[in-house]
């Protein structure tokens, strides 16, 4: 067996790959596990598997996709690690960049083997290896610095379930809330909403006894022992915690027990504006920990009264560092014990009132989650701060991070390319000069005075460092030109500047005379639009400069014209406000009733408006997120308010679909212009475009037999198709079909499918060919075989890796609009059906995809069909 495969099976036997990776299929090249191993996240956790916490897995890394430096973070880590807990000599250690770069992949192989023959390795009671003599070409590790120039590193969300510990404290939550045995009464066996109104009374109850017994047994006797900021940073808020669920705990046993649980929607929204001191809690808790353990670990005296205050709290069951994580469990648990009861309330009042519940704590959670990722990412940050010199700002002010990596760049008037490090961040780009494992800055370029402007001639070149694209000054200052090492490289990069530039410039940010920018709001602050909070910990959304309102990137282009309001209008404030009844505006579409509603519950907005299912409503103000419209019913011309979820548009009022992001859209194009764009590339390739500027007309153009053709998509009764026996809803739809049937069903001369999309990258319209051409997938290069679990989904221009994805393990719809903020995000629209790949992600967040655009959403913006 050779040698690299005999390095996987001892990975797998670590417990660091899953047996069923594809480094173990027969197809399988040298090159898969290379670029596995390229970013150091795997090899951190090795060292964890064979010695347990010779790592501590808070301080790696864990997606460092975009980031050489992060990379390269995590690999010194493990190379450390070898030395100082296994005793490993320097000389038996490849060198960082023998990974990253793969410019040695035998010696990173030799150094794991000398590593699985260490004391320490060898006490885990694995085997170590090589088990058995192999001859390989030295040949095969030769071109795998070529591939992994052209692949990148690769993104396997999956492989990371087992490193990161996003549930932690888990385990501890569950036994905790326990109930204790008692017979349920006959009654709860059937009746599944009895028996979520009753987890959520006792798991309540539970949480609360958990604080108390923190308070109580912990926090009170540790203050003779611990200095007031000791018992601060270790206990945080929890006394703010107890006096919050004291009274929470009482409202929602009186409510379940006296009153049917009629106003158990009331208490939730209510107190969602107290749980908000979880934000701060949570923020905190890592730190707190980390307090804890180093005071035990410095001070005898301590460690036995924790010890002590344990065994007369619970037995000895839980330590005090424990319990700390629990409130985060609890918080994030609220939205799931109302989404299962949501589920099984079938009176249409009360689902409606308790979905109003459910979106509260959704956004609390979500709130949270944020919360916890900032932190993540301001640990991310305070790596970068320390390992640049010369850097007198705080990095933080310039945004989240985007990515860092190599780059040839050169200011455009002198010309002369210069090797630069750069750290990409949402408002500025920092210019590094790499000098050992640390960084020196050379300049600091500020993207609010800069435009990102592709250079596509360097694209025919073909040759290393000769991909590049421009910043260009806004008012015609000297730009730059930045030169990447391979087109891939590239394209990345363009994104991400894309990306930033739209996060510190959105669309929309001067709409209606408001002067929205990024900012970080000091208090907690809800979007001034949708009522939603802001969330994280920096740089939560956008404020108008004139009139102080804050908002989410996505609504930034539904407010009024900007007016005189308080510098404080999105900030909480513990009375309720009332929604803003606006005047009727005629772009709003008209609404089709589909259920009664006679007033029941009444809105709290104004007057209700009584509306019968076939109800056609003119609507005078809707909010996308809103709960209640106000609208006006036709023939009658009675106006007032409804529950948004009792209406949905009238037929024919088609939602707009956003196809800037395929890769067959080519906005507004002539004929001749499409032609040019399509001469020179393959039979089958087409493209997608307005018939002209001022026409919102389609037409495919598409080369086929060395001609460029072109169909006119026609539309009528709100239907798109190209030939009448078939009609389609969308042009998603529509383009969707045809990529799998011949366009011969409405043109006879043309026996083709929509094959190659014209903004497709050329490996990926290779890798469709041979695919085409063959019954056995070929890419670059590389065979693959289908194992259990996974399906082939048609290539995209995403890379090569992602042809292989997961079966859809749910689908859910959209509730509210999200704009990514990062090129690894999935913008929604409140609507978007969702295929879910998976629900393992870190901080709340899920893989999906929508319209063919694959990336990670937060998963309180969506819903699940129930079943």
């Amino acid at each position: 067996m050779e040698y690299w495969r005999q390095c996987a099976l001892w990975l797998i036997q670590c417990n660091v790959l899953p047996a069923s990776h594809r480094v173990t299929w027969e197809s399988a090249q040298v090159f898969d596990l290379a670029q596995t191993l390229r970013d150091g996240v795997l090899l951190c956790q090795l060292l964890n598997n064979l010695r347990p916490q010779s790592i501590n897995l808070k301080e790696i890394n864990l997606r460092p996709q975009m980031s050489q430096f992060l990379c390269l973070k995590n690999i010194r880590t493990f190379l450390s690690t070898c030395s100082d807990v296994f005793g490993m000599k320097k000389s038996e250690l490849f060198e960082a960049f023998d990974l990253f770069d793969v410019r040695d992949f035998g010696k990173v192989i030799d150094t794991l083997s000398r590593l699985s023959h260490t004391v320490v390795a060898q006490q885990a009671g694995i085997r170590p290896f090589p088990t058995e003599d192999s001859v390989e070409d030295e040949d095969i590790y030769s071109h795998l610095e070529d591939l992994i120039d052209e692949n990148g590193v690769e993104d396997e969300e999956d492989l990371y379930d087992c490193v990161y510990d996003d549930d932690e404290g888990g385990e501890v939550y569950e036994d905790l809330m326990k109930a204790e045995s008692v017979a349920p009464p006959k009654q709860a066996e059937t009746d599944v909403r009895s028996c979520c109104l009753s987890e959520i009374k006792q798991t309540e109850e539970k949480y609360t006894e958990t604080l108390e017994s923190i308070e109580k047994y912990f926090m009170t006797p540790l203050r003779k022992f611990l200095s007031f900021g000791e018992v601060e940073k270790v206990f945080v808020n929890i006394p703010d915690l107890v006096k919050v669920h004291k009274t929470l705990v009482v409202e929602v046993k009186d409510s379940i027990l006296n009153k049917n649980a009629q106003n158990l929607y009331e208490i939730f929204i209510t107190y969602k504006e107290r749980l908000l001191i979880y934000g701060k809690y949570c923020s905190q808790v890592e730190t707190a920990i980390a307090s804890l353990d180093n005071i035990s670990k410095e001070r005898e005296d301590v460690r036995l009264k924790l010890e002590e205050c344990s065994k007369r709290a619970n037995n000895g069951k839980f330590t005090l560092r424990d319990l700390l994580v629990v409130p985060m469990q609890r918080v994030l648990k609220y939205h799931l014990l109302l989404q299962e009861l949501v589920k099984h309330t079938h009176d249409v009042t009360d689902k409606s009132n308790l979905r109003l519940a459910l979106d509260a704590m959704k956004d609390l959670a979500q709130y949270v989650n944020e919360v916890k990722r900032d932190n993540e990412t301001l640990r991310e940050i305070d790596q970068y701060q320390k390992s640049i010199e010369n850097l007198n700002q705080s990095l933080k002010n310039y945004g989240r991070p985007k990515g860092d990596g190599e780059v040839r760049m050169a200011t455009v008037d002198k010309r002369a390319k210069q090797d630069r490090h750069i750290f990409l961040f949402d408002g500025a780009v920092i210019i590094c000069k790499r000098r050992g494992d640390n960084y020196e800055m050379k300049e600091v370029i500020d993207l609010n005075n800069f435009k990102v402007t592709n250079n596509p001639s360097t694209d025919k070149e073909n040759k290393k460092w000769s991909y590049g694209f421009y910043l260009t000054h806004l008012h015609g200052q000297s730009g730059f030109e930045f030169c990447f090492k391979t087109k891939e490289l590239k394209k990345k990069w363009l994104e991400q500047f894309g990306m930033a530039v739209s996060n510190i410039r959105p669309e929309n940010c001067n709409s209606n005379f408001h002067e929205f920018k990024m900012h970080t709001f000091e208090r907690i602050t809800s979007c001034s639009s949708c009522h939603m909070l802001l969330r994280g910990i920096f740089n939560q959304g956008y404020q108008c400069s004139r009139c102080g309102a804050g908002a989410h990137k996505e609504c930034l282009g539904r407010f009024d014209a900007c007016g005189k309001t308080s510098p404080d209008s999105g900030v909480l404030r513990q009375q309720k406000r009332p929604d803003h009844i606006r005047s009727p505006d005629p772009g709003l579409p008209k609404m089709l009733a589909i259920r009664n509603y006679y007033g029941i519950p009444s809105p709290m907005c104004g007057p209700p408006l009584h509306i019968q299912v076939g109800d056609v409503i003119e609507l005078m103000s809707a909010d996308p997120h809103g709960t209640w419209w106000q609208g006006k019913i036709l023939p009658t011309r009675d106006a007032g308010f409804f529950p948004s979820d009792a209406v949905k548009p009238c037929p024919c009022v088609p939602k707009p679909v956003d196809l800037s992001t395929q890769p067959w859209f080519a906005g507004p194009m002539e004929r001749l212009q499409a032609e040019a764009e399509l001469i020179n590339r393959g039979n089958s390739t087409y493209l997608v475009r307005h018939r002209s500027k001022e026409s919102t007309e389609y037409a495919i153009s598409i080369k086929y037999n060395n001609d460029v053709k072109h169909i006119k998509i026609l539309k009528r009764d709100c239907c798109f198709y190209i030939a009448e026996n078939k009609r389609f809803q969308s042009i998603l739809e529509l383009i969707d079909y045809y990529k799998h049937h011949s366009l011969k069903e409405g043109f006879r001369s043309l026996d083709t499918t929509l094959q190659f999309p014209y903004r497709e990258t050329e490996n990926a319209a290779a890798v469709r060919t041979n695919r085409h051409g063959a019954n056995t997938p070929l890419l670059c290069g590389f065979s693959f075989v289908t194992p259990g679990g996974y399906s082939f989904a048609p290539p995209t221009s995403a890379p090569f890796w992602s042809v292989l994805s997961p079966k859809v393990v749910g689908v859910a719809i959209a509730r509210y609009d999200f704009s990514s903020r990062d090129t690894r995000e999935l913008s929604l629209q409140e609507g978007d059906v969702v295929k879910i790949y998976t629900k393992m992600g870190a901080n709340g967040w899920w893989r999906g995809e929508v319209n063919g655009r694959v990336g990670w959403f937060p998963s309180t913006y969506v819903e699940e069909g129930e079943e």
